[in-house]
């Protein structure tokens, strides 16, 4: 695997370094001493799928504040989506900023999203499915998030959402 930091302390481009033969292709998705040696230690604890039927459809941003703030490893594994982390870190230099990658089953590349790091997606293609791996286990009743088009943020989406939830679409400013 290759790791790539991105603007955002934490915030890690995870890449594949498969390996292929006339068979096709092999590669390792997530090995918790390779994640370590990168300097982002992480063990997962619960596995999670998404699945979205509509191109446009945009999920987040979502966090859970700690206590239960959560890592999480995200990839598209069929269609694509743009992936977005925001930085809510308070003492972080990076607060408030926002970075984004395309994630698509073609490049099987994954984003590294820290504690107190906002997620959020915008489905690029139609029926797309997105994997988590999340540690540690989400706790139902705690999670929280801003709004996907806050000013406070900027975050250039790559198209307005066609499809989104009340709660997503109604998440107050952001209180900086």
């Amino acid at each position: 695997m290759r790791f790539s930091r991105t603007e955002i302390a934490g915030v890690m481009v995870v890449d594949i370094e498969p390996h292929t033969d006339e068979r096709g292709a092999f590669a390792r998705l997530h090995c918790p001493d390779e994640f370590a040696a990168a300097g982002c230690p992480f063990t997962p604890a619960q596995t999670s799928l998404s699945r979205n039927t509509h191109a446009g459809t945009l999920r987040g941003l979502h966090y859970q504040p700690a206590p239960h703030a959560e890592v999480k490893l995200v990839r598209a594994i069929r269609g694509r989506i743009f992936d977005v982390a925001v930085d809510l870190r308070a003492d972080s230099p990076t607060h408030s900023r926002w970075t984004a990658t395309e994630l698509s089953a073609e490049n099987a590349r994954a984003l590294l999203i820290p504690e107190g790091v906002a997620h959020g997606f915008l489905t690029l293609e139609a029926d797309t499915d997105v994997l988590y791996q999340i540690s540690p286990a989400f706790e139902p009743g705690h999670e929280a998030g801003v709004r996907w088009d806050d000013p406070a943020f900027g975050i250039e989406w790559p198209a307005p959402p066609k499809v989104i939830s009340a709660r997503d679409a109604s998440y107050p400013d952001y209180p900086d």
